[in-house]
């Protein structure tokens, strides 16, 4: 049997909910992983364990500022950008030219050393859709104008750089199509629904809803994603693919889930107005990940909020005990 060789793979925003987990999964089959991130984001604790692996090293980086990188590359992933509307929005100038001149000064990257490049893009890219699934070829419904746009817009460019150095310059390049995404390592102030509902239950604050609580989301564990992207990288596949949940809840029976699992007894719903250009629905199609990828996802809402729950809530004991700690 022929071994496997070690790849060196860079992980752009590495520190990151869903960068630190790839950083985890790449350690653990032996290749050498630089973690790129601008902590902006990112959070130490989440690749902390990482730093004592020869295998593994960790610079503070903006990607949209030039970098000379030695050595070979042989993927790149670039999970790099502000991913909740409360932090992207915080800087949304920062976060188009993340999502446009940090990902060309990627792609530049892969081009000079012929390495393979996956994009974290997002459902965002379809907007307030108007459609149900939504599947890849459903060109959006997005607000170029409004307080999303530079998340949204910028994802969509983005895919644009990396179609077009895949399509003129013969980059080998991967699209992803990321629906939402929970778990472990998400940080407590993150700002997503999941993150939101489960430290505001553990603390015994009300849960907060945003206009009815009738609009959709599709949840995804962080393994199956993590499964999902590593897939598609080793794919031949250059078109964009979804990688989400198909299964559909309302913000309601998130809540209501997320009371029950946390034993929440002072938890009420707390109803505030629906923020502009936020999206009615999601749900996507996964026909084309089933058929490239052979990929779907294996985690239930349930099983996968049992698993977050206790970590969120061994994060907010250690996160009190290192205040209690300082302020002594």
């Amino acid at each position: 049997m022929v071994a496997r060789r070690e790849k060196v793979i860079l992980v752009a925003g590495g520190a990151g909910f869903v960068g630190s987990h790839l950083c985890k999964k790449f350690l653990g089959q032996g290749h050498k992983v630089t973690c790129v991130d601008n902590f902006l984001t990112g959070d130490i604790s989440n690749v902390r364990a990482l730093l004592d692996d020869p295998n593994f090293q960790l610079l503070r980086h903006d990607i949209c500022d030039p970098h000379k990188w030695p050595g070979p590359i042989d993927e790149i992933y670039n999970m790099a950008c502000a991913a909740s509307p409360s932090r992207y929005q915080s800087d949304p100038i920062h976060t188009a030219k993340t999502c446009f001149q940090g990902t060309l000064n990627l792609l530049d990257l892969a081009e000079e050393k012929n390495a393979r490049i996956l994009q974290s893009s997002t459902s965002e890219v379809y907007g307030d859709p108007e459609v149900s699934l939504q599947s890849e070829d459903y060109l959006g419904n997005v607000n170029i104008c409004g307080p999303r746009a530079c998340y949204d817009e910028g994802k969509r460019i983005s895919e644009t750089l990396m179609w077009e150095y895949g399509t003129h310059r013969g980059v080998e390049t991967r699209i992803a199509r990321i629906f939402n995404t929970y778990g472990p390592y998400m940080h407590p102030e993150d700002g997503r629904v999941v993150s939101n509902f489960v430290v505001q239950a553990l603390q015994g604050d009300d849960i907060t809803i945003y206009g009815t609580g009738q609009q959709t989301r599709s949840f995804c564990f962080i393994s199956d994603l993590v499964e999902g992207l590593t897939r598609l990288m080793a794919s031949g596949e250059k078109m964009p693919v979804n990688l989400g949940n198909p299964v559909e809840f309302t913000m309601l029976e998130l809540a209501e889930q997320v009371i029950a699992k946390t034993g929440s007894r002072g938890s009420k719903l707390a109803y505030q107005p629906l923020p502009q250009d936020d999206p009615q629905q999601r749900r996507p199609d996964i026909t084309r990940a089933k058929m490239i990828l052979d990929w779907a996802p294996r985690v239930s809402l349930s099983d996968g909020l049992d698993m977050t729950v206790s970590w969120y809530r061994d994060r907010l004991i250690a996160d009190r005990d290192a205040a209690a700690i300082a302020g002594q």
